[in-house]
């Protein structure tokens, strides 16, 4: 039997960080359509060029290039089993084109989990975390610091300041989250799928009570 589930938060909410725990607990695959979009940027392809215009300026990547993406990454072999969507879907339009897509091919989504945190949480997380150029390993110079500053620990590479987390572009998109993310809390919860919880906790209280959740 497959598990599929959304992940939904603010940008740092620790939801990246829930998925990979979750992920990997229940033998499922993660897709995260930044990091698809940021490989397409750093590959320098047609599609990052232009999702790379928006996501400098805090802003969403449009629908349909969303859209494209994840639903191709789905069709692949080793969604068979179950998938976590992070970062998908964040509008109405990409969950009903979800629930489309979904639908045609005999799955459905069986949870929707919502993280909640403050700006100013998301704020301080945002703008302290350094993230590796090499593998993608995150870090935050308060809370997760590297071993030797600027240096990963797994793979030796430079760690950075992604372009997106100062503080002007990171608060722009939490108002951008607002507007075009939380009808979505409405629209899952009139499913009976949305299950909320406080994203302020410990990461390994958050985690049970996912486990509870879904088990």
């Amino acid at each position: 039997m497959s598990t599929n589930v959304i992940i939904l938060g603010a940008p740092g909410s620790g939801k990246g960080t829930q998925a990979a725990k979750l992920t990997h607990y229940l033998g499922i695959s993660a897709i995260s359509t930044g990091e698809i979009l940021r490989a397409n940027i750093s590959d320098g392809t047609e599609l990052g060029k232009r999702a790379k215009e928006y996501m400098d300026k805090g802003e969403l990547v449009p629908d349909e290039l969303v859209t494209e993406i994840a639903v191709e990454r789905l069709g692949r072999s080793d969604c068979t089993k179950g998938f976590l969507l992070d970062g998908f879907p964040r509008t109405l339009a990409q969950a009903e084109a979800l629930d489309a897509y979904l639908s045609g091919n005999g799955k459905k989504i069986d949870k929707v989990l919502l993280i909640n945190v403050t700006e100013d949480m998301v704020v301080r997380r945002l703008s302290g975390r350094r993230v590796c150029r090499s593998c993608g390993a995150s870090y935050h110079v308060a809370t997760m610091p590297p071993a030797k500053e600027g240096v990963c620990d797994l793979c030796s590479g430079e760690l950075i300041q992604r372009s997106d987390d100062n503080e002007e572009t990171v608060r722009n998109r939490i108002r951008v989250y607002e507007q075009q993310t939380l009808p979505l809390i409405e629209y899952y919860r009139g499913k009976g799928l949305l299950a909320s919880m406080d994203g302020e906790a410990g990461l390994e209280e958050i985690f049970a009570e996912i486990v509870e959740l879904l088990t």
